[in-house]
């Protein structure tokens, strides 16, 4: 049986989630991790029993790595995406893929060019609550989709920016609160609904404006592909992270996601359909619990040539289109036309 190594760049909070996945995954082996800190990243290498690289370029000259997983700040996506690509790896990324549509232009070029598969990692598409969603869509049993409404309300504290630099800053963060956190749960509408067509909407920085240049905030009203009409809130300016509120309307009933369980409400009855929770409380509900279900399915498609169960660059698009669409919109006090 083949063994599939793999190297991870980054080691800040989330390539735990990836490590962890790995882990799980029969014939992979963790090759290599890839971090700019030496004391830091050494110390986890050797407690991962893997290679330690300073500079991701040495790394990719390794031709034992398959798959090289990106895990680092939004600003060096697109530079580590083509280097992997070109040097014949495959590449699971973290989101967002890139920074705006200019980079997403680059990205899909070299991944339509590349031998190797590019997957990005929207796993709150893969929650229990998101896939029995779907389900329940796709039976019809509730009849057309007339609105979907999410409310995201996150706490992020001046700490939060001051420990990674990076964060808060247009030029290495591409956005604020939508492009780093509220993108899943624009991924996730537009997902439901068939894609984004039309938007306007708002972003302002209250709280958090001395410590980020971005928004803390945003609205919107948005027009979907089936027709329905959405609306979005969301903010960083919470004192708590609060579990994403989203009720989807249709003729005959309506979907209620709260408190991280989802119902099924039609007259005179209101039924679980399915949780969220963590288990054991081990992983952060509001990161979703998809992270290893998203990597074990590119892994398969790797293994399984054809196999298109995992998000690839055409799917990540569209949610950083539709938050460059809001921005915009935002911008000019107009709505904002989507073409994906």
């Amino acid at each position: 049986m083949t063994i599939l190594n793999t190297a991870v760049i980054g080691a800040g909070a989330i390539h735990g989630c990836h490590v962890n996945a790995l882990r799980q995954l029969p014939n992979v082996a963790l090759r290599a991790l890839v971090d700019i800190d030496s004391v830091k990243g050494l110390k986890l290498a050797m407690g991962y029993q893997c290679r330690f690289y300073q500079d991701y370029r040495e790394m990719l000259l390794d031709d034992a790595i398959d798959v090289v997983h990106i895990c680092t700040p939004h600003f060096e996506h697109k530079s580590m995406i083509l280097a992997a690509l070109a040097a014949g790896k495959h590449v699971f990324c973290e989101k967002p893929v890139g920074m705006n549509s200019s980079e997403l232009v680059d990205i899909t070029r070299a991944a339509e060019r590349a031998p190797g598969l590019l997957g990005v990692c929207y796993q709150n598409r893969l929650n229990p609550t998101s896939l029995r969603i779907r389900q329940t869509l796709d039976d019809g049993g509730l009849g057309k989709m007339l609105s979907i409404k999410a409310v995201l309300t996150w706490s992020r504290a001046g700490a939060y920016y001051t420990e990674s630099p990076w964060r808060g800053r247009l030029a290495t963060e591409g956005g604020s609160l939508l492009i780093n956190q509220a993108i899943h749960t624009l991924d996730l509408m537009q997902w439901f609904a068939g894609g984004a067509t039309r938007v306007k909407g708002v972003v302002d920085s209250g709280e958090l404006a001395d410590v980020t240049e971005g928004e803390d905030s945003a609205m919107a009203t948005l027009h979907f592909a089936n027709g329905a009409r959405g609306l979005f809130y969301a903010s960083n300016c919470n004192t708590t992270d609060s579990p994403l509120l989203m009720e989807i309307h249709c003729e005959r009933g309506s979907l209620l996601l709260n408190d991280n369980v989802l119902w099924r409400v039609t007259p005179g009855e209101r039924v679980r359909l399915a949780t969220d929770d963590s288990p054991d409380g081990s992983v952060k509900s509001y990161w979703g619990l998809g992270h290893e279900q998203a990597i074990r399915r590119f892994y398969h498609a790797i293994t399984h040539p054809g196999n298109t169960g995992y998000t690839d660059i055409r799917e990540a698009g569209k949610s950083l289109t539709f938050v460059e669409a809001i921005y915009r919109s935002s911008q000019l006090r107009q709505w904002i036309d989507i073409n994906n």
